[in-house]
Parts: C-alpha cells; sequence; structure tokens
C-alpha cells in the first residue's frame, strides 16, 4: 500500500508540474511574449535558480551519502582489505575534490556568463597551451600516483606468499567450488584432467604421487584460521570463474589450464564477525562473479575462518585423499 501511494503521489506531482507548466504558458501567451525565446528575465532568473539548484544539489548529495555509507562496502575481514579500503577511500578523496570544485564552477558559471542587457559574450578562447599542459600533467600524476598505489596493493595479493602460509586449491566448475587442502607436508600433489572422474576422482589427481596422498577434499564448506596467511591456488574446469570473496576484497579468475595465484589473512572470525555484525546467521561466501551459465547464481561456497585449535580440530576430522580412495 505505501509502494502505492508512493508512485501515486509521484505521477500527482508529475502532473501537476506539467498543468503549471502550461498555465505559465498560456500567461505569457496572454501577455503577447514569445515563449520560445529567452529574454533577460528569464536569463536571470535560470541564472539564479543555478545558484539556489547548487547547494540544494550538494546538501543532498552528502546527505545520501550520510545515510547509506554504512550499505557500501561490509568490513573488510582481512589484511590486504583493509589495504583495499583505504585505496577506495584514496580514490574517493580525489573523486570528491574534483566533482565538488567543476561543478561548483559549473552552476556559478551558468549564472556569471548568462545574457545581459548589454549582449555581452563570455571571452572565447580556442586553443592556451599553459591550460592544456595544466590539465594534461596534473590528470597524469594523480593518475600515476593511484595506479602505482594499486600495483602495490596487487602485488601483496598476488606476490610470494609466506613460508608458512597454509596452500590450498580451489577448483571452480559448473556450477560449484571444490577445496583441496595441502595436508601435513603442506605441498599439492600432482593433478592431470586425464584422470578426472566425477565419481571417483573429481580433481584428476595422481594417485601415484605421494605428495598428494594427505590431501583433503572438501567441498560445500571452507575452513580457514584466523591470523594465518592462506595461499589459494585457483583453477577451473571449463569456463572461466571468479573467485570472490567480498569481505575480504579478494578477486580473481579461475581459468582453464593455468593457475592462478592470491593470498591473503583473515584477521576476524565467523563468531566475532556475527557479534559485529548483530547477525546469528552470518557466514562468509566464496563466489563466483563471471557470468559461467546457466546455474551461476547459484555457485557459492560458505567460508568458516576458525580460531587455529577449532581449524585444526576440523583439519582433523577431515578424510584425506589416499583413505578416500582406500575405502572406494
Amino acid at each position: 500500500m505505501i509502494t502505492f501511494l508512493s508512485y501515486f503521489t509521484a505521477i500527482l506531482a508529475l502532473v501537476f508540474i506539467f498543468q503549471l507548466m502550461n498555465i505559465y504558458q498560456l500567461a505569457s501567451e496572454l501577455k503577447g511574449e514569445n515563449t520560445g525565446i529567452a529574454n533577460d528575465r528569464d536569463n536571470r532568473s535560470q541564472g539564479l535558480g543555478m545558484l539556489l539548484f547548487m547547494p540544494a544539489f550538494f546538501i543532498f548529495l552528502l546527505t545520501l551519502i550520510f545515510i547509506y555509507k554504512d550499505k557500501m562496502l561490509p568490513q573488510a575481514a582481512s589484511d590486504v582489505g583493509k589495504e583495499a579500503d583505504r585505496l577506495m577511500n584514496f580514490n574517493w578523496v580525489i573523486i570528491f575534490i574534483v566533482f565538488f570544485i567543476t561543478e561548483a564552477l559549473l552552476f556559478y558559471f551558468a549564472n556569471r556568463y548568462k545574457k545581459g542587457k548589454d549582449n555581452s559574450k563570455a571571452y572565447y578562447f580556442p586553443h592556451q597551451d599553459k591550460l592544456e599542459l595544466i590539465w594534461t600533467i596534473v590528470p597524469s600524476i594523480v593518475l600515476a600516483v593511484i595506479i602505482i598505489y594499486g600495483l602495490s596493493l596487487w602485488g601483496k595479493m598476488t606476490g610470494k606468499p609466506d613460508k608458512d602460509a597454509i596452500v590450498i586449491q580451489l577448483y571452480a566448475k559448473q556450477f560449484d567450488f571444490t577445496a583441496r587442502y595441502s595436508g601435513h607436508d603442506n605441498i599439492l600433489g600432482k593433478t592431470d584432467y586425464k584422470l578426472i572422474d566425477d565419481a571417483t576422482n573429481p580433481l584428476g589427481m595422481d594417485t601415484t604421487d605421494a605428495k598428494g596422498w594427505d590431501d583433503i577434499i572438501v567441498k560445500g564448506e571452507l575452513h580457514v584460521p584466523v591470523n594465518h596467511q592462506i595461499d589459494f591456488k585457483c583453477n577451473a574446469r571449463d569456463v572461466m570463474h571468479g573467485m570472490y570473496m567480498p569481505y575480504f576484497r579478494e578477486q580473481i579468475n579461475c581459468v582453464p589450464g593455468i593457475t592462478t595465484d592470491m593470498h591473503f589473512i583473515p584477521t576476524i572470525t565467523t563468531a566475532q564477525m556475527r557479534k559485529d555484525t548483530h547477525d546469528t546467521a552470518f557466514d562468509y561466501m566464496l563466489l563466483c562473479n563471471r557470468v559461467c551459465g546457466a546455474g551461476h547464481y547459484n555457485m557459492q561456497m560458505k567460508i568458516v575462518v576458525d580460531s587455529p585449535e577449532e581449524y585444526y580440530e576440523w583439519l582433523a576430522k577431515q578424510k584425506t585423499f589416499r583413505s578416500n580412495v582406500a575405502a572406494k
């Protein structure tokens, strides 16, 4: 009912404005004025209207930002996530500075250089080397700073991981994710696509490679310890998938035929985030953000950030690849 009333009120407002414009036009015609040609009064009213609209527009924009600031990015829950937020905020500062200066000048010029009774015009010049130099060099410097900052952060996400980082393979296919833990040796066993069997060997693991015997394969739920670096090795079987973890500010493509790497340190456990968000049902999620087919919308995996004790307790309960093969 509220939605209907909102739409109805909006329609009535539009009809009112339309009728008001018709009345204004009829009144002008009765006075013998040509409504198709702007006169001095029109120019003054338009210029004044721009000046009055400028603060109203800025106040409206800032109000929306204040109201919806909590609806933007969720709380960052990783080391690189916090730095990614700093990079984002740095970009916003630059954007807002440029936006408010240019928009203020736009509204001011609309009034300052309106056509007056003396028929004066603003000075027009087609070219000036000094201005061209300024608005080429200044944006170039700003963009260079942003790019270097971004590349530095990207290097932290995809560069060489810590020696004690836990190695986990994330294997994507239509339409699910599978995680493979590297076991006690922290080394993933070899795989070959020719060995893939959805019933017995979905990742195509080489059973002759002893380094893979202690690997642990899980589906549906991924567990990681807090405050310990996780090194993800990402692969895809069929098409390109996107490995997207919004709370950790991590995203990288899973591409068939190659391995892509990224790593981060989770900093907030699932239990703590549930307290912070006042949401007892909260879960971190791994999502696919590439349109990979008809079931793309359902391609996700729950991520549980445990305390170290909880993580190793959970890991000890999982069956290794060797024990699974022996059972079959």
